[in-house]
């Protein structure tokens, strides 16, 4: 390129934050993570700043491994050193989708060790369909608050950019994206998200959803941060309500947010609890003595008086 395009610029800026020494560029083969290793790559280059690429060969298509080693030979044709780490998906019950991720992002967090940080390519159209599948679940603001731009060690750059702009970015830099079947294959609800159900909204409403979606997550997940900090304030110290009194005069959604801390605590399954097992528990406060809550992950809530304990089940 003889002059820096905008577009190339952009995704630098965006990039620069969040390098770390060290930091690990989760790649896939596909347009947004080749084109988050070529914005990484520059630093390497240019400021011999020390990162490298990972990329994840989960084995459940043929041909992996020849699209994972044509990643790493794009990677290090842009300047930045890659490697393979193959990895095997076992579906506990939660779904391929679910395995896959799971799976993948053990065996980044184990490549990268403590702190150091992982570049995801997830853009603005990703988390567009994060939200609108997770209004579908109907459990709460924490189901469309989206992707956050970092978590723990996983950092997502490129959440501002649109999935066109990183097929941009790669045809500036000559590269050869992959187009995962997976992502045409209607038997996944989030392909239909895609495919279908985005680009009708974009119809009906006049276009912009995207964008409005991924504001919409940014704004809900400010005032769950809020409200999770209010309610890590008044968590009470012995893991059980003593003073259903006192508990009362909290506002509902932070008493909410304690029910659920309180059992997950406990021992109960994070996710099988669901909202109506926090209602329930708060209902407990118009109850008589000696009413139980039994919760997912072997956990009975008992209301004694004006206080409410959690025991395991058998006892």
């Amino acid at each position: 390129m003889s002059r820096l395009d905008p577009l190339v610029a952009r995704s630098r800026n965006l990039v620069e934050p969040y390098l770390a020494p060290g930091a690990i560029v989760a790649v896939s083969g596909g347009a947004d993570s080749l084109a988050l290793a070529a914005a990484v790559s520059f630093f390497v280059r240019r400021r011999g700043f020390e990162a490298r690429a990972v990329v994840v060969d989960h084995g459940l298509q043929a041909g992996s491994a020849e699209v994972a080693a044509r990643a790493v030979e794009q990677c290090e044709r842009l300047g930045l050193p890659a490697s393979v780490r193959a990895i095997e998906v076992r579906d506990l019950g939660t779904g391929p989708e679910d395995a896959a991720r799971s799976a993948r992002y053990r065996a980044l967090l184990d490549e990268a060790g403590d702190d150091t940080p992982i570049l995801l390519a997830h853009t603005l159209d990703d988390q567009a369909e994060t939200v609108l599948l997770g209004l579908g679940r109907g459990s709460g603001p924490r189901a469309i608050q989206g992707m956050r731009p970092t978590n723990g060690q996983l950092c997502r750059p490129f959440l501002s950019l649109r999935r066109a702009e990183t097929e941009r970015i790669c045809a500036l830099h000559d590269l050869d994206w992959w187009d995962d079947p997976h992502n045409e294959d209607p038997a996944f609800r989030r392909v239909r998200v895609r495919r279908e159900l985005l680009p009708l909204m974009e119809d009906v409403l006049g276009g912009g959803v995207a964008e409005a979606l991924a504001r919409t997550a940014d704004l809900v997940r400010m005032d769950a941060d809020a409200v999770d900090f209010l309610a890590i304030r008044a968590m009470p110290e012995s893991g059980e309500v003593e003073d259903l009194w006192t508990f009362a005069d909290l506002d509902t959604p932070v008493r909410l947010r304690i029910w659920r801390r309180l059992a997950i605590d406990a021992g109960a399954s994070p996710g099988e609890l669901s909202h109506a097992h926090t209602v329930a528990l708060d209902a407990l406060m118009q109850s008589a003595g000696g009413k139980r809550i039994e919760l997912p992950g072997g956990v009975t809530a008992v209301r004694n008086g004006d206080r409410v304990h959690f025991v395991p089940r058998d006892l």
